[in-house]
């Protein structure tokens, strides 16, 4: 199942690491890292950039042990990772019952609701408008502030909360995954290392679809909106893929 989409190599390792290794002293070596993202396409020289990238942002430590070299989340990183995880792995979304909305004065009020935007969990309606989970916060000076509920949606909403490129990227993982459960052997067997890429591809097309699909009710979704079909069949396949562990991906190492 490969992805089409361009391929940041940075937010693959991301993935992996959330997938494989987001425990505190989970380490992947530099071999089993290979290994496992070479097959989709990625060349060892781009591995080591990448990583190079996330040591430079403090999303990544690396060490070594004689000729083996190590990878595992900082602090940082880690807390970056369990942040999204809930939402990543989340079968069945958890329905949220109560919302508010915050609108700001056209020009001098963005700022405001930019900052209520980057340190809370809202979906952006418009540049004014944005949509927040729960009461009205505390502190919303300079803001208009209703607690709402959801009795008509139009069109231009639900365009705006799913791109079109959105529902392209999720039509087109629901489509793969499913043509992926169709057609494989009822006795296949993964290795431990095909089954870390296989979920490598699988998690990291999920998480570029989820982490941008609002965590709103149904209502709010135009009606060309896979997202639901889309998971089962994600998770469908996710459970005939075992999360390896990392002692068996490292007990390989580099020459």
């Amino acid at each position: 199942m490969t992805d089409p989409q361009n391929q940041r190599v940075w937010s693959i390792i991301v993935s992996l690491f959330g997938d494989l290794a987001q425990e505190p002293g989970s380490q992947i070596s530099g071999g089993a890292l290979t290994r496992i993202i070479e097959p989709i396409g990625v060349k060892p020289e781009a591995i080591r950039v990448a990583l190079h990238r996330l040591r430079k942002d403090g999303w990544i430590e690396s060490d070594r042990i004689g000729r083996v070299s190590r990878h595992f989340l900082t602090d940082f990183g880690r807390t970056q990772s369990i942040a999204v995880s809930p939402r990543i792995y989340a079968q069945i979304p958890k329905p949220i019952s109560h919302w508010h909305l915050l609108i700001a004065e056209e020009g001098s009020g963005t700022p405001l609701l930019e900052d209520m935007m980057l340190s809370n969990d809202y979906t952006p309606i418009s540049r004014t408008v944005a949509l927040g989970p729960g009461p009205v916060p505390e502190r919303t000076d300079g803001l208009l502030a209703f607690e709402v509920t959801a009795r008509s949606v139009p069109e231009w909403v639900q365009q705006s909360l799913c791109s079109t490129d959105l529902r392209s990227s999720c039509r087109e993982l629901m489509v793969s995954a499913q043509r992926t459960a169709r057609t494989r052997p009822a006795a296949w067997r993964p290795t431990p290392t095909e089954s870390a890429t296989l979920r490598l591809l699988l998690v990291h097309r999920w998480r570029r679809v989820v982490l941008r699909q609002p965590d709103l009710p149904p209502e709010f979704f135009p009606p060309d909106w896979t997202g639901a079909e889309c998971r089962r069949a994600v998770f469908q396949l996710l459970e005939g893929l075992p999360r390896p562990t990392l002692d068996t991906l490292n007990e390989t190492e580099e020459p």
